[in-house]
């Protein structure tokens, strides 16, 4: 779940929401919304074929918000609260009687044997604040994600519980290991391994990496980047560096623990396909967006030793690093919390060949098709089950072959739903067959892997013949096979190597593991490789095996590193972004006489390649899902900031020398500009960090001038917004508002109301970014003027608490569903004889998506609003009042409500 958003953005949806609404359709392809008993249904796009059931709104009964869930050996289901108590469940049979399905529940009580549950002990958590659940081994394994407290004094790590007097309760309580780490990036979930002899297990990046008793990934990691690095100006994991989020793998008894993979943002669960290979669902860093290092959530294959790359903010790894492994897909933007094999559900082959993936921002289920590829996969994604709002927190199939999730999370509202076949094909609980292409490469990254646990003396020798295969994940584990080895037992075969390719891997593993004393041998023998004869991928790797000498044994000496400038430098500029991207970061870093003139002209052209960074989800397709996440994209995808000439004009602020006084100025000229551009919560801090990193290397004489060319007036003084003039930002605290809590102040407000406040809060929250007001501001949305003449205090807050009590007319928001499964929401514009054309980005209004009649299957309308509620959450009592005054008002200064007010007393 992700990081909390700005108020900014929230007051921003809550005006944008009346644009959001809903209208019949009249096309014939159009179908009105089938109802059914229960709006917590309706609200569901369902794959074909398929039935959903609501079963249970714990929140609804006082039972918390459930973010975790298992069935025991009895077919009970057992959840966790996520800030509260264990919950066991006897779940109905799948019956059409909706009266029937409600489960029965019981609080757990984790007691000694013959010890009575007191009422203080049953209201007590004895066990709970679990992200991670799994019954196996006679036990039940729960994953505490919190730091220790009053309220439950057990702190994060890993727990066994157990029944040992055979009552059907729990009785004792086993820490197999504490964990440093809590919140929404600390532990989290835990599953079965395919034998049933072991345990996998996954954690996020702020979470420490706990003492293993062995490491597949040999513990040699470092930041490894010499793009400069500028950490979030949010704040966000600051401190924190590699390994990252990693998964590990234990024994039964927790006494065994292996470190598997790591480099993740922030995965949060595991799933294994019908091969028994291990997959992955990780995070993106939504503040980034629009940064040239942003990477969108991604599928990635668990493979031994492998590495992800997530470094803090801007040294975050790119994929093609060849000491980095690329994801199987990527989604796009999102939150990732659930992943779970269909291996054994009642469904149709495909989707029990799936892997579902939840994302909780958006609210959508992507059933993943992964597709082996050489030694990996690659893979394809449909939507399976989406909703709005629908918060997805976990997920697995029941004895029954149903899938069984729960939404909530961070206290939201929270449910329990059942989803199973009713369609016409066959469907069966068995597991699918293995595939059968692609398993003698598997078989071959396996027989290499195993030497990631093991040192042998015929390691090398075996390992060395695939260090330059053609598939990248057999490249991977053959050097990671050679770490592991004795360093004497292969630095001279490395440093002998004429292969190319076998080469540049032998340099990346030398780089990783020997001691500086090997420096000027490894520059010589990087020397030696004709750069011209590799091909692009192979060059790419030799760029990084050069960047990994450099951050790990320092740069060359003497005339060695005029020998590296002068062969790099005469490939430079390359004909990739990708190429000169490294080739940029490498010559600056090395003072290369000609890098800043070379790279200004790269910067001042430069245009970006999206080639290789598709999603599964466009980013405007999500906007409307959710309108708390969705503004940010919508804000950025309206002026979409240069990733490349950004990646150059970050590299060159560490530049010392080449400048000369017209590159200076354009240099400097360019920051002003940049700040014009959208992008992620922690843009315009980036961007002034960067700023400031260049203006370190100016004259004394010439920091003013280019300190005001570059835009210093354009930033607030913290430097991570722009400066708004006037403008007040919310200040909160702000509460849980009800309307009967909001209604009676601002009705009963005997005071004067502060016009400027109201218009800035309006101005700075970027609300007349859509909203006309008295002849000012935007038109995407309705004209908010004449909105006190029409609608009561009461209307105002209801709408905006409660957006789902009365949805208006007066606009059109409709959902496309595609013959693909997916679907798109937006609203529609204009409508040919061929296509929908709609418009998703409140704004950006006149960018205009087509959609092919015949890529479509239906139109409905959505049975909810798509705001969401709450949207004044975050405004105290005070601000409350200013803003509906200034609604109230329509923006007029001499409105009767900004008058003073005079009491009976001063008469």
């Amino acid at each position: 779940m992700r990081s909390c958003t700005k108020v900014s953005r929230l007051i921003v949806a809550l005006l944008i929401s009346s644009l959001m609404v809903l209208v019949s359709c009249k096309n014939e392809k159009h179908e009105e919304q089938v109802r059914s008993s229960n709006p917590k249904i309706d609200k569901l796009k369902l794959a074909p074929g398929f039935t959903a059931q609501h079963l249970y709104s714990p929140s609804e009964d006082k039972k918390g918000s459930w973010v975790s869930m298992t069935f025991d050996d009895k077919g009970r289901m057992i959840v966790s609260d996520q800030y509260g108590s264990l919950y066991r469940l006897k779940i109905p049979a799948i019956s059409n009687d909706t009266a029937a399905v409600k489960p029965d529940i019981e609080k757990l009580t984790i007691r000694s044997s013959g010890t009575p549950a007191s009422d203080s002990l049953v209201k007590a958590v004895q066990m709970g604040y679990a992200q991670g659940l799994l019954y196996a081994f006679n036990s039940l394994y729960v994953m505490v994600n919190h730091r220790s407290d009053s309220a439950f004094q057990k702190g994060s790590g890993l727990y066994r519980l157990t029944d040992t007097d055979n009552d059907d309760q729990f009785d004792k309580i086993d820490l197999l290991k504490a964990m440093q780490g809590e919140g929404e990036h600390g532990p989290h979930s835990i599953i079965l391994a395919p034998d049933g002899k072991s345990l996998y297990l996954i954690a996020g990046n702020y979470t420490d990496l706990p003492e293993m008793n062995s490491y597949l990934l040999p513990k040699t990691w470092k930041e490894d980047n010499l793009f400069p690095k500028i950490v979030d100006p949010n704040g966000h994991a600051v401190d924190r560096t590699a390994p990252g989020s990693w998964v590990a793998r234990i024994n039964p008894e927790g006494t065994d623990w292996t470190l598997v993979s790591a480099g993740y943002r922030n995965a949060f669960d595991l799933a294994f396909n019908e091969d028994g290979e291990l997959f992955t669902y990780d995070s993106d860093m939504e503040w980034d967006f629009g940064m040239p290092w942003y990477q969108p959530t991604r599928i990635c294959h668990v493979t031994s030793g492998s590495e992800y790359g997530w470094r803090t903010a801007s040294i975050r790894w790119p994929p093609t690093f060849a000491d980095d492994l690329p994801a199987v897909i990527n989604i796009g933007q999102g939150s990732p919390t659930n992943l779970v094999s269909g291996r054994n559900a009642k469904f149709p082959e495909k989707y029990r060949k799936s892997i579902f993936a939840f994302d909780w921002s958006f609210g959508i289920i992507y059933a993943i098709q992964p597709v082996p590829n050489g030694a990996t996969y690659s893979a394809k994604a449909e939507e399976f089950i989406s909703g709005s709002p629908l918060p997805l927190t976990d997920g697995v199939i029941g004895p029954d072959g149903a899938l069984y999730f729960l939404t909530g999370g961070r206290r939201l509202e929270s449910d329990l739903y059942r989803v199973y076949y009713t369609g016409k094909d066959e469907a069966t609980p068995q597991a699918p067959a293995a595939n059968s292409a692609g398993a003698d490469a598997r078989k071959l990254r396996h027989d290499i892997e195993q030497y990631h646990s093991k040192q042998d003396t015929g390691a090398v020798s075996y390992a060395w013949n695939y260090l330059n295969n053609p598939d990248r994940f057999i490249r991977y584990a053959a050097r990671i096979a050679v770490e592991h080895q004795p360093l004497t037992s292969w630095q001279t075969k490395a440093l002998q190597e004429k292969d190319p390719v076998k080469l540049i891997y032998a340099s990346v593993a030398l780089a990783r593991t020997a001691t500086p004393a090997v420096k000027n041998d490894l520059y010589k023998a990087l020397l030696s490789i004709d750069y011209a004869a590799l091909t692009e991928e192979f060059k790419n790797d030799y760029l990084r095996a050069v960047e990994l000498a450099i951050t790990r044994m320092g740069k060359p000496d003497g005339a060695q590193k005029t020998d590296l400038i002068a062969k790099l430098d005469a490939h430079y500029p390359a004909p990739t972004n990708l190429l000169n991207r490294s080739f940029s970061k490498i010559l600056v870093y090395l003072d290369a006489p000609d890098a800043v003139s070379k790279t200004m002209a790269l910067m001042e052209k430069a245009v970006d390649d999206t080639t290789g960074t598709e999603t599964v989800s466009n980013s405007s397709d999500l906007i409307m899902r959710n309108l708390q996440y969705g503004m940010d994209i919508a804000s950025t995808l309206s002026k979409t900031p240069p990733a490349q000439q950004i990646y150059y004009a970050v590299v060159l602020s560490e530049a010392k020398t080449g400048w000369t006084a017209p590159a200076q100025e354009k240099y400097f000229k360019w920051f002003y500009g940049a700040f014009g551009y959208k992008g992620g919560n922690s843009y315009i801090g980036f961007i002034d960090k960067a700023r400031k990193m260049a203006l370190a290397h100016v004259s004394k004489a010439d920091f003013h001038a280019m300190d005001t060319l570059s835009g210093s007036a354009l930033v607030s003084p913290q430097g991570r917004l722009l400066a708004v003039a006037g403008a007040e930002r919310p200040k909160g605290p702000g509460r849980r508002w009800t309307v009967e809590e909001a209604l009676p102040i601002v009705e009963a407000d005997s005071g004067t109301r502060d016009y400027d406040r109201g218009r800035n809060l309006f101005t700075a929250t970027l609300c007349s970014s859509c909203h006309g007001m008295n002849g000012e501001g935007g038109a995407v949305g309705p004209d908010l003027t004449q909105l006190g003449t029409r609608f009561s205090a009461k209307d105002m807050l209801e709408a905006i608490i409660d957006p789902n009590k009365t949805i208006s007319d007066q606009y059109t928001a409709k959902v496309y569903t595609l013959t693909s499964g997916n679907t798109v929401m937006g609203r529609q514009m204009s409508e040919t004889d061929n296509d929908y054309v709609i418009s998703q980005n409140p704004f950006d209004p006149s960018a205009l998506k087509k959609i092919p009649k015949t890529d479509v299957s239906n139109v409905k309308n959505s049975p909810v609003s798509i705001m969401l509620p709450g949207m004044i959450n975050g405004l105290n009592p005070d601000e409350l009042k200013d803003l509906i005054a200034y609604l109230r008002a329509g923006g007029n200064k001499d409105n009767a409500i900004y008058k003073a007010k005079v009491t009976t007393a001063s008469k």
